[in-house]
């Protein structure tokens, strides 16, 4: 799994000013050009597309070409948007790129909700300098994206990946209301290898998925093209879009505060990703399990929203081999290999988010100690307020609410504690659930559910000595955070109390 640690002071995005990271930037929009200055004159690799209809062709009559755009929610390095304008230069017609935006989506907060439309301000902006045709709608796509096929002769529709059961849903239901004959191709730009192709089942743990990954590293890990200015316009401009007037309109809750460490959109993850390299990166691979260093990359929001390439910032990192070669390689198989599990436990498991889920060994040793008795039990309410007798569990969840991360090894020990001060692995996994989902910045994502599975039933991982409440389920506790870095430094960040409870 990729972990983060937010920093402490609020991120300024650069304005240019600052003549290294904007040199970084030109450097990688020269890679871009050196690439091929048109898709057109780019060889796309077939592999990371799927068609979803039977249709192949686009249809002569077409006068457009559609991206619905989902999970990547960028312009630059988006091999889904790089697709959508081949199909459109080589038909000679209009670039149409819409988001479907619901009032309410599987627990997002505000917090999520104004991070992420910041982003598509940006990417609309850049598509009207592209002469890309922008248009933000209003409800289900499975519905609007029809009546934009109708309404500008769409011949194509270019829709993104990704293995979530409620993303599948939308392109479930796109399929049956789209015109025959109009074909929709699926992307996967959001993993270097696609998920279909990396595997075409579930695999048991890293182990088993390694090789078969980083064996077509090669053919997948290329550089981008750019995206050039679409040389056809549409007749009809999209709707002028009134963004107060659309936040105003979310049902969401808004108790959520935004954080304040991390600004959305592509060159704020770009700036973050340029700090990483020249600042943090060397100390990745002796330090990121210690909550108390600043070791890690910061990038999950960027990721998880699509405001920035996964490719792109590997294709980065790994220039920096010759200085930091052990770091590097670490990256890579947490960003790479780490990840790209994540969506093929999710792709190929459809019970990723609960106990069934889980393997055989773990349901049955999670079952057999499913009365045990618990020293604490804590509600939902007394976790989600900090309210536990620990002090570091406190300070994590802490950290949580406030700045929408919590260090990755912090949040395997946040997961078992609530495991074993719950009364079922079945609470604990909602619980657990919940909770990221409504505070962390990359909630609702792959990453999210599977380390919530890892933690609490044991996927991806082997069982362990047996030991009441957990099982086989691997273990952690207080003495052993003590032994792997400054408990008291973490809990003094972030002033996590100790609540006394009695024991059950």
């Amino acid at each position: 799994m990729l972990t983060t640690q937010p920093p402490q002071k609020k991120q300024k995005v650069d304005d240019g000013s600052n003549s290294l990271f904007h040199t970084f930037l030109q450097n990688v929009e020269n890679d871009r050009i050196k690439a091929a200055t048109s898709v057109s004159e780019f060889k796309l690799n077939k592999k990371r597309i799927k068609n979803l209809t039977s249709t192949n062709d686009v249809p002569k009559w077409t006068e457009s070409i559609l991206y619905w755009m989902t999970r990547e929610q960028r312009v630059n390095d988006n091999w889904s948007l790089l697709y959508a304008q081949s199909l459109a230069l080589k038909n000679k017609v209009p670039l149409h790129v819409c988001f479907c935006l619901q009032k309410k989506f599987m627990g997002a907060t505000i917090r999520h909700y104004k991070f992420m439309l910041k982003g598509l301000q940006e990417v609309a902006e850049m598509c009207e300098t592209l002469n890309i045709s922008f248009h933000l709608l209003s409800g289900e796509g499975k519905d609007l994206v029809p009546q934009l096929v109708e309404k500008f002769k769409i011949g194509a529709v270019v829709v993104d990946f990704s293995p979530l059961r409620v993303p599948l849903m939308w392109i479930e239901g796109l399929k049956k209301n789209v015109p025959n004959g109009v074909p929709i191709f699926q992307v996967d730009a959001h993993n270097i290898v696609p998920c279909w192709v990396a595997s075409d089942k579930l695999e048991y743990g890293a182990r088993t998925i390694r090789n078969k990954i980083n064996s077509k590293l090669d053919e997948f890990l290329t550089h981008f093209p750019s995206v050039m200015k679409h040389p056809f316009t549409s007749k009809q401009k999209p709707e002028k879009t009134d963004w107060m007037e659309i936040e105003s309109s979310l049902e969401v809750d808004r108790t959520v505060p935004e954080v304040s460490w991390a600004e959305p959109g592509y060159k704020a993850g770009m700036k973050m990703l340029f700090e990483f390299c020249e600042k943090r990166l060397k100390l990745f691979n002796s330090k990121r399990n210690d909550p108390t260093a600043n070791a890690l990359s910061n990038l999950s929001p960027w990721f998880h929203f699509g405001h920035i390439s996964i490719q792109r910032c590997i294709l980065v990192v790994k220039s920096y081999k010759g200085k930091h070669k052990e770091s590097v390689d670490s990256f890579c198989e947490e960003a790479i290999v780490r990840r790209e599990l994540a969506d093929n436990f999710c792709f190929y498991n459809k019970n990723y988010d609960n106990i069934d889920g889980a393997y055989d060994w773990a349901k049955k040793t999670l079952n057999d100690h499913k009365k045990d008795k618990r020293q604490y039990i804590y509600t939902k309410e007394e976790l989600e307020k900090s309210k536990t007798h620990d002090d570091l569990w406190n300070s994590a969840q802490i950290q949580l609410f406030k700045e929408g991360k919590m260090h990755g090894f912090l949040r395997m020990y946040w997961a078992k504690k609530i495991l074993e001060w719950t009364p079922s692995p079945e609470i604990a996994l909602e619980t657990a659930i919940y909770l990221n989902d409504k505070y962390s910045m990359d909630g609702r994502d792959p990453n999210g559910f599977v380390g919530c599975m890892w933690s609490i039933c044991g996927i991806h991982d082997q069982g362990w000595r047996e030991r009441e409440v957990f099982g086989k389920i691997r273990y952690m506790n207080y003495e052993g955070c003590k032994r792997k870095f400054d408990v008291a430094a973490f809990v003094a960040r972030y002033g996590g109390k100790v609540h006394h409870k009695k024991s059950k």
